[in-house]
């Protein structure tokens, strides 16, 4: 299935995106799929975010290539971090350029939404705690990072967490799907997904042996080497292979 979060008579709506329709849900997706009857046109519809998170667990340096590129080696254990929900953005969703960075990365990753209460899960039962997977731009001031020393404040920033456009089950990481990243139509950014040097089912037994996840919150599993700057005007896109297209201005 393919689901979609849109804004629909001034409330967000969860809804199954079959070929150029919205079948809109009576409720929300964590407790299974129930229609509502309503059908709404997909084109006239303006995407939110595919989550109601209560926060956004992301990893830092899971891709080997990524590791060396900043410097560093590959980490003994995946690393932590957390975005506020006050970074959440949507498909189409402006990034905001902080007036204290001098320079704004893009960070393509593959993301994925929960879907009920998880703790202490194990690996091998991963797949029945994820509603779904969707694309997302790990936005982070890059000499804020550097200047801090730990990253809350650098990938903190509203507006530095655009994800979507949908979120599908329809997909399978481990078997490598494509992940890209596009500044101003420039390829930047190019790997497979089963080159995370922890996969997906990993990372959350890793996550959920400290942390409690709910319905709705978003894990995201780290960038690729390629990632450089952004500039106001630019228009970056995050491409993964049987998902879709991530796309967000900088202003």
């Amino acid at each position: 299935m393919r689901l979609v979060k849109i804004w629909h008579n001034e409330n967000a709506r969860w809804g199954l995106l079959e070929d150029d329709k919205v079948k809109l849900l009576a409720g929300t997706p964590y407790e299974g799929i129930v229609l509502s009857g309503e059908v709404v046109p997909f084109e006239e519809t303006k995407l939110e975010a595919p989550c109601d998170a209560t926060k956004v667990v992301a990893i830092g340096k899971n891709y080997y290539d990524h590791a060396v590129e900043l410097g560093g080696q590959a980490p003994a254990q995946p690393i932590i971090f957390m975005k506020p929900t006050t970074s959440v953005n949507r498909h189409l969703g402006e990034i905001e350029y902080p007036e204290i960075s001098d320079r704004v990365d893009y960070e393509g990753e593959l993301a994925f939404v929960i879907k009920k209460t998880a703790r202490k899960v194990k690996a091998a039962d991963a797949k029945d705690y994820i509603l779904g997977y969707t694309c997302l731009n790990d936005v982070t001031a890059r000499d804020l990072q550097q200047l801090d020393g730990q990253w809350i404040r650098a990938k903190g920033f509203d507006t530095f967490c655009p994800l979507g456009p949908v979120l599908t089950d329809e997909v399978e990481p481990e078997k490598g799907l494509r992940i890209q990243t596009f500044l101003n139509g420039e390829l930047k950014q190019e790997s497979t997904t089963d080159k995370l040097m922890w996969p997906v089912a990993e990372l959350l037994e890793f996550i959920t042996a400290c942390m409690t996840l709910y319905p709705g919150d978003v894990v995201t599993t780290g960038t690729p080497a390629g990632i450089g700057p952004m500039q106001k005007g630019d228009v970056v896109e995050v491409v993964i292979e049987g998902i879709g297209k991530l796309i967000n201005r900088i202003v």
